[in-house]
């Protein structure tokens, strides 16, 4: 039976890159998203590749929905995505327990019922999972004590994965992404970097709303990282940081006015720190799933100004 993917949450920023990544391999892969605005896949896909991406309208938490999409597309690994991002679970924490975490134990129920035939499931934690006072770099065994709620309900779905593992087998490796910057991040409390370079793009100001160091993600090497976890992922329920670029706001503005110089003096930060440490552990994920795209910040901020240049 060929490989097929069917990615959950696929019409989010890291779902649209995952896509991407499933589309270079030559897989035609299946979306599966409660949503109906495609903008960011049409923002990263041209029309040819739009074409071979299947969309199934599904809610995460309807798990004979989805089921029917695992079978009716014939499934052999599974990139779960779909969630509510940190300002959603603050405004309606209950709607993000449902989604994040009801929906994550439907996703793992489903791979469960088909493991004669789904081989790998790897799915997005965060660096929520941490707070501000673990130490830096974060390790790799994981936070203990989230400030928000979608970091606990995160932290809630890596127990979810160990469990489904301990009692059976679902194995899978979950990835814990930092700051994710790059075309079709346009939503969630760190999406400053990327709207900044959209607006520099433009020639217009912005203000990034956080300041400190952080650890920065090329969105597309993030994909790339999804997919090879799935296919990775034969045994126990593993989780890992991914290797991110750590950075200060200074050298994150100072590298868009490098590649938007039309920018200069014109992007703004303020002082807020985020609730979490400077930098991760992350040796884990390369040795789980091999050798990693790693995209300096410059080149990724080059690319991503470029892509927004090209597609405005």
């Amino acid at each position: 039976m060929p490989e097929r993917t069917l990615v959950t949450g696929a019409l989010g920023c890291v779902g649209a890159w995952t896509v991407k990544a499933l589309l270079d391999d030559g897989e035609d892969p299946v979306g599966y998203d409660l949503g109906e605005d495609d903008s960011r896949l049409r923002l990263i896909l041209d029309e040819r590749e739009r074409g071979r991406v299947t969309l199934v309208p599904g809610d995460v938490t309807d798990g004979d929905a989805l089921g029917r999409a695992l079978d009716e597309h014939e499934i052999t690994c599974l990139v779960h995505l779909a969630a509510l991002q940190v300002p959603f679970c603050r405004a309606d924490p209950i709607r993000g327990a449902r989604v994040n975490v009801v929906g994550t134990v439907v996703v793992f129920e489903a791979v469960k019922q088909r493991q004669n035939r789904i081989s790998g499931l790897a799915y997005a934690s965060t660096t929520a999972v941490y707070n501000a006072s673990d130490p830096s770099p974060a390790p790799e065994s994981g936070g203990t004590s989230p400030t928000t709620h979608y970091g606990v309900y995160k932290l809630a779905n890596e127990g979810t994965a160990r469990i489904f593992w301990d009692d059976e087998g679902v194995a899978s490796i979950g990835i814990r992404p930092y700051i994710v910057y790059g075309p079709g991040r346009d939503q969630g409390m760190t999406s400053g970097p990327t709207l900044a370079m959209a607006a520099a793009a433009r020639g217009e100001p912005f203000e990034i709303g956080y300041g400190g160091t952080a650890q920065y993600d090329y969105a597309p090497d993030v994909g790339r990282a999804f997919v090879l976890a799935a296919r990775a992922a034969t045994d126990g329920a593993h989780v890992a940081n991914f290797p991110g670029e750590p950075s200060t706001m200074e050298e994150v503005v100072a590298a868009i006015e490098a590649v938007a110089p039309q920018a200069a003096g014109k992007i703004t930060w303020t002082d807020e720190r985020l609730p979490f440490p400077d930098s991760l552990d992350s040796e884990l994920l390369e040795r789980l799933v091999g050798a990693l795209p790693r995209t300096q910040l410059i080149a990724g901020f080059r690319q991503t100004v470029d892509h927004f240049r090209l597609r405005s």
